[in-house]
């Protein structure tokens, strides 16, 4: 009995001592985080700290939960504050503040030890993500940028698939750090993260608000690119009715709307696939038909000279077809083996080169100076009608992805960030949209439906989308992130290469935002609906 009373004390105190020690630890880590010790930078090797601070916080937050759990179970709850978190529990918030792991919005250790039992991806479903993305819908404007570019135009497909390929290397590059044994270690998750660590400790939250709102504008400006693209694909196919493009875009607005009441993708996901091989034949088709009046190619109008006008918005809608980096992270994240994401790279945006390159040539070689906006459009009556309508079904089918995308993106930060939100949150308790949440989402396809009305120019708001976001995700932000998380470790060419590509990407970004204005300025100020 005296035994049994003695390893009861004795199990007490040790379990006491572990608690205290735990807690001072944990007060002493979220100290230094607070103070901005987050901040990975080679300059500090700091890269390797967070490491190791990562690998501390999944431990700590592990040995707290236990001892929490007996705590509960021993004397009602111990020693809590608050919302039920221990005093000092880091639960891996690298700023120091926010909720617990369980409600943050990384989803802390207990979802990523969840993440760890989903099932990965192969270098070949990765690539058809990767491919669905640079081969979608919007290279029906490449052969309109040939028209304004000639063989430029050409060698600028080839020229933005190089470099997109090459900064979405550099980008996954900038989530791994060195360890002490020279191995590289994933220590950051997203594009914001990569931002938010070029900024800090100054400002820790800066880059990732610039990359989501950049973000937001793509995502958006995609979903009226759509509702555009929709419009004018049924007034070209059935121009005899009495019903004009504005008119169509408010039809595909409304078969829209029940987008607003989507909570997950799990429906419209099973779609996808169905609608990427239909626009692989659609493709194969206008190709075909192509093929078949080759005869009357007309190779003497691809010139050597550009439109200086209109030239700097084919860019924009060049990189606007090409655009996939942000959400690379994720995707090389979700990979059996990462180790072949640059192989995947590789092929993938070879495939895309030769694709966009030889669709864009022989659509321009057959209509020449005729070249519409949206090609089809050139089609003769009869097939036009049949390939827009399937055009229009995956425009429609489409559009759910990227404004659920923007919903998640603009709830998160400014109704759920963990209870530094601008709002309140647009959830009830039970997890139910409330009314005025849903109203956002509503007023949200209602504003894309509004843009496309007022501005129906599908190639200028390409090129504006392209010149404005496109190439700040695909050209600045990542050769630039590259430039300060990696300088010491770079080679000479390397950063010839990052400067090189972050000074013609602001180049071409800050001439084709302008040139796309002004041709919407001037489309709005004569009424150019065409």
């Amino acid at each position: 009995m005296a035994t049994l009373i003695r390893s009861k004390i004795s199990n007490k105190l040790s379990n006491a001592a572990t608690t205290v020690t735990n807690k001072s630890q944990a007060k002493v880590s979220g100290m230094f985080a607070r103070m901005g010790f987050q901040a990975a930078t080679d300059e500090e090797a700091l890269g390797f700290a967070a490491c190791d601070d990562l690998d501390y916080d999944h431990r700590q937050g592990l040995q707290m939960d236990i001892l929490k759990n007996e705590e509960m179970a021993g004397e009602g709850g111990g020693d809590m504050v608050g919302d039920g978190t221990m005093e000092g529990d880091s639960h891996y918030q690298r700023d120091g503040t926010g909720p617990p792991s369980s409600a943050s919005k990384d989803g802390g250790m207990c979802n990523e030890l969840a993440s760890q039992d989903k099932p990965k991806i192969t270098a070949w479903e990765a690539g058809w993500n990767v491919t669905n993305a640079i081969q979608g819908m919007f290279v029906l404007g490449l052969p309109y940028a040939i028209l304004h570019g000639g063989y430029l135009g050409l060698f600028l497909i080839i020229f933005a698939a190089v470099v997109c390929c090459y900064t979405g290397k550099i980008l996954i590059s900038c989530l791994y750090e060195e360890n002490e044994d020279g191995q590289l270690v994933r220590v950051r998750d997203s594009y914001v993260d990569i931002a938010n660590a070029c900024c800090a400790p100054r400002f820790p939250a800066l880059g990732g608000h610039v990359v989501n709102v950049a973000q937001i504008i793509e995502l958006v400006m995609t979903c009226i690119l759509y509702v555009v693209v929709s419009g004018n694909l049924m007034y070209n196919s059935f121009p005899n009715l009495p019903v004009s493009q504005r008119s169509w875009a408010i039809i595909a607005t409304a078969v829209l709307l029940p987008c607003a009441f989507l909570k997950n993708l799990k429906a419209v996901s099973k779609f996808s696939l169905l609608c990427t091989l239909a626009h692989f034949v659609i493709n194969i088709l206008v190709i075909a038909y192509c093929l078949s009046r080759a005869r009357d190619w007309a190779w003497d109008k691809v010139k050597f000279y550009i439109d200086v006008k209109k030239f700097p918005i084919s860019i924009g809608i060049i990189v606007f077809s090409y655009t996939s980096q942000i959400f690379l992270p994720s995707l090389e994240g979700n990979m059996q083996k990462p180790s072949e994401f640059h192989c995947m790279m590789n092929w993938t945006h070879i495939a895309a080169c030769i694709l966009k390159g030889l669709f864009a040539l022989v659509a321009y070689l057959t209509w020449a100076d005729e070249t519409k906006e949206v090609i089809t459009d050139n089609l003769p009556p009869g097939i036009r009608a049949v390939v827009n309508l399937f055009l229009v079904a995956k425009a429609l089918l489409s559009y759910p992805l990227p404004f659920f995308a923007a919903v998640e993106v603009l709830e998160k930060t400014f109704f759920q960030d963990g209870g530094r939100a601008f709002f309140p949150d647009c959830y009830g308790g039970d997890g139910r949209l409330k009314s005025w949440g849903l109203s956002l989402r509503c007023g949200l396809v209602v504003f894309t439906m509004f843009m496309a009305i007022y501005v129906p120019h599908f190639a200028l708001l390409m090129g504006l989308t392209g010149s404005l976001t496109g190439a700040g995700l695909c050209f600045l932000l990542p050769s630039l992130f590259h430039l300060k998380l990696l300088w010491r470790k770079l080679l000479w060419h390397q950063v010839f290469f990052d400067v090189a590509i972050f000074v013609i990407g602001g180049i071409c970004s800050i001439s084709g935002f302008i040139h796309s204005m002004e041709g919407l300025i001037e489309a709005f100020r004569y009424n150019i609906h065409d």
